[in-house]
């Protein structure tokens, strides 16, 4: 058996390596840039651990989660996966050197691996080495070769070579020719470096021995263990054909665009033979390609055009390398080498990625804050793949290259969320190809909130009008605060600022609901005794520091007809006697008589008084005024008129509904106060006489017998009395009654009664004057609307006062007039 060792364009120097266990080797080492430098086997097995990135960068593994440690690649993170509990990388999928790389003769995976808080980016490179995976494969199975009988020992014959996607010592590295009588094996090298191996003839072929030959080529690599392919040669034995094809290249290269158009021509290939007849004609077929050449191109076997059969791109593959073989009819071969370079064009926009973002932001976040990190890669080559990026539009941020392809997105001032609560951030990059592609990308950025906006009322200060006499605990008022703010920083919890009002805790008349700001009232109101309360009312957020702001509340009392109009004169409280009032005989028609004094506790509509009768002797004599409640006289007495009247005074307030007070007078006409003083004595014995008849009845039934002569001796007496004049009476003396001057009785006619002074009556029965004592009212007692007085004639008669009129006033209860009190005590004196 013949064995040739063909050396390798590029072959390892030193001690072959030797991996058993390839699947645990892994080794670091730190380049000068900083880039972590891993190296594996591929085929590893999933799970595989390939090294510590957490170690071997310096990163707390503990810190993995929270700075959210990850592989960046479009690739490689197919490939690779990271542990986040031990900082570990490991293989995820199973890689294949040759479906990656071919038969490049360095084969890597890089990746970016990403960290944040702080944000950082590190680049790994995973290199993959090679294992002894793949056996040597012929491209034919059989390979043809027709020989002239005559052919002389020496010559060479290049044969196909086999094909090793391995590298290295992993590729083919020997051929082994089957034992024969007649041929050898040898090696050719051409200019690029490709070894091919030769059948060399060595002993002189006779066709009339043996037309045909077998022979079997082995190829071997130098992996462990070794794997080989074979071919069969089949040497056919014909007549003479001495000129081998020749192309006229040995290595054609050609250029040609990513975009062209399939079935296009590519190139021609031409070999010659100096032959004639059959001998000459050249038949062109690939003798060397791989599994994806020949899927993108075709070889035309009469004339060697060669065109595409699939579409062309840079970003796959950027070069291609097959072998033509030229053929011609005695079964002599040539081989070239051909080499199709894919030019780029610029038909990838580039592609935006966002590696790392930080949504939402905070709205108080300083300038220079790095919200994002975001990558651009352009899949083109040169400028074609060369990116500029910028933001568009007005927005707080600006774009700054970090490194490579990675930029990252600042904030540029201060962002205010409550009049922007997020940003659309639109990235457009721009690469620099003819004509230029671009690609957008809008990022939403959401603003968070802070605290920095206090509640605010819609009012500085508030009024509230509250009826009286409301129902405890009823809702009387809200008020609201509203924030800028979001969320817990919007909550808003109302409460009453100042503790006490009029010295009393503010709680025991209001209290607010916290989250409502709804004022309740805690008791009922009274507008004669609080007609206004003034207080402060505080909303504070629930934000931390919280804001708080304050508004002032001021709540009115509105008065309620609760209250019944109060007689001041006549004063009802006589202790059941009758309210007497003497009228002059000859008064004329509209002369005043008395006046009726009342006062209401309520205001506004609710302390409108008027006056009316509402009990009167038929026909009237007088009549009262609706609003001052003045009694005058509504005609001339005459001598047949009744001299005593009896009306009924009724005082109605202007509420809904009205409260009134009634008052009975007793009128009595007379010249003189001594014509009225009889039959006002008259009066009293009527009445004394029939309230003590039944107690006579009983005293003279059971002291009938024992009292019959004193009885009649009293009756007798009785009669007497009313025969004549009382001497009593007949001693007393036109001053009997000091207390009313008889000159002021013609002048009541015109005049008004003197309500604003209290008066003692000082009774003296020997006295020839009446003594009046004038006492000044408290000078704080509003006198409104009182009755003008003349006071001439008491006491001093040049001495007069008046009174302002107005409404009617409100007068303390020591100002009355007890007219039934006065004729009492006469009657007792």
């Amino acid at each position: 058996m013949a064995e040739v060792k063909i050396q390798q364009a590029q072959k390892y120097k030193g001690i072959r390596w030797q991996v058993m266990f390839s699947f645990l080797f892994s080794w670091l080492c730190h380049s000068v840039s900083g880039q972590l430098h891993y190296s594996i086997f591929e085929e590893m097995r999933k799970g595989s651990t390939v090294g510590n990135i957490a170690k071997d960068l310096g990163l707390d593994i503990k810190e993995l989660s929270f700075r959210n440690l990850r592989i960046v690649s479009r690739v490689s993170e197919k490939y690779f996966s990271v542990n986040l509990e031990n900082g570990n990388l490991y293989v995820k999928e199973r890689i294949d050197r040759e479906a990656l790389c071919e038969s490049a003769d360095t084969c890597s995976l890089t990746f970016d691996a990403v960290v944040a808080n702080p944000l950082n980016v590190f680049n790994i490179k995973v290199e993959i080495r090679d294992i002894n995976d793949n056996p040597p494969i012929f491209f034919h199975d059989i390979i043809i070769l027709e020989m002239n009988e005559f052919t002389s020992p020496g010559a060479r014959f290049v044969l196909q070579n086999a094909q090793d996607p391995d590298v290295g010592i992993n590729s083919v590295q020997t051929y082994k020719l089957s034992d024969n009588q007649h041929f050898t094996l040898g090696a050719k090298t051409s200019t690029d470096g490709s070894t091919f191996p030769e059948l060399v003839l060595e002993k002189a072929l006779d066709r009339e021995t043996k037309s045909v030959h077998e022979l079997i080529l082995t190829a071997s690599d130098g992996g462990n263990p070794v794997q080989t392919g074979t071919v069969l040669i089949k040497i056919i034995i014909t007549d003479l054909n001495d000129n081998v094809p020749v192309f006229t290249q040995e290595v054609y290269k050609v250029s040609v665009n990513e975009n062209t158009p399939i079935n296009s021509t590519v190139l021609h290939v031409n070999a010659s033979d100096r032959d004639e007849g059959t001998n000459a004609q050249i038949t062109y077929s690939f003798s060397k390609i791989s599994g994806n050449v020949f899927h993108m191109f075709s070889i035309h076997p009469a004339n060697g055009e060669i065109k595409t059969k699939g579409n062309l791109d840079f970003e796959m593959t950027r070069h291609y390398e097959m072998s033509v073989q030229a053929k011609d009819g005695g079964g002599l071969v040539a081989h070239s080498k051909v080499v199709i370079e894919i030019t780029d064009e610029n038909d990838n926009a580039p592609e935006i990625s966002i590696t790392s973002i930080s949504t939402p932001v905070p709205e108080d976040s300083l300038p220079g804050t790095v919200i994002a990190l975001i990558e651009v890669h352009d899949q083109d080559y040169g400028e074609n793949g060369e990116v500029e990026c910028h933001l568009i539009g007005e927005v707080p941020f600006e774009l700054i290259l970090s490194s490579g392809r990675y930029y990252r997105i600042l904030t540029t001032s201060a962002m205010d969320r409550e009049k922007i609560s997020c940003y659309n951030i639109t990235i457009l990059a721009t690469d620099k190809g003819s004509p230029p592609l671009f690609s957008r990308k809008t990022i939403r950025l959401d603003v968070s909130d802070v605290n920095d906006n206090p509640p605010v009322f819609a009012k500085l200060t508030y009024l509230a009008y509250v009826p009286e006499n409301n129902s405890p605990g009823a809702s009387i008022y809200s008020v609201h605060a509203s924030d800028l703010d979001t969320e817990k920083n919007a909550k808003v919890i109302y409460s009453i600022f100042n503790t006490n009002v009029e010295e009393v805790p503010v709680s025991s008349y209001l209290s607010i609901n916290v989250e409502t700001g709804v004022l309740y009232a805690q008791r009922s109101f009274d507008y004669e005794q609080h007609k206004e309360f003034q207080i402060q009312i505080m909303a504070k957020d629930s934000g931390s520091p919280s804001l708080s702001s304050n508004a002032t509340l001021r709540i009115c009392i509105v008065d309620q007809n609760d209250n019944a109009p109060k007689i001041l004169y006549p004063s009802p409280e006589t202790d059941g006697s009758a309210l007497y009032e003497m009228v002059p005989f000859a008064s004329e028609q509209g002369s005043l008589i008395t006046k009726v004094v009342a006062m209401d506790v309520d205001s506004g509509h609710n302390a409108w008084l008027s006056y009316h009768f509402i009990q009167v002797s038929e026909p009237s004599h007088f009549s009262i005024s609706q609003h001052t409640g003045e009694i005058r006289t509504s005609r001339v007495f005459q001598e047949k008129d009744a001299l005593k009247q009896r009306v009924v005074v009724m005082v109605k307030d202007n509420g809904n509904p009205s409260l009134s007070a009634t008052v009975t007078l007793n009128l009595v006409v007379a010249e003189n106060f001594q014509q009225a003083l009889p039959k006002i004595n008259n009066q009293f014995r009527n009445q004394d006489s029939q309230s003590n008849l039944q107690m006579y009845l009983v005293i003279a039934l059971a002291l009938i017998s024992f009292l019959f002569l004193l009885t009649v001796m009293l009756v007798i007496i009785s009669k007497c009395k009313e025969s004549k004049p009382s001497p009593a009476f007949g001693s007393l003396s036109t001053n009997l009654y000091s207390q009313v001057d008889p000159r002021m009785l013609s002048k009541y006619n015109n005049g008004t009664l003197t309500l604003p002074y209290s008066y003692n009556v000082c009774v003296a029965l020997d006295s020839s004057e009446s003594d009046f004592t004038f006492i000044k009212p408290n000078q704080n007692v509003p006198v409104d609307n009182l009755i003008d007085a003349d006071d001439s004639g008491i006491g001093t008669e040049n001495l007069k006062e008046t009174l302002p009129s107005g409404s009617l006033m409100q007068v303390s209860a020591n100002v009355r007039l007890k007219d039934s009190q006065l004729v009492m005590n006469i009657f007792n004196v």
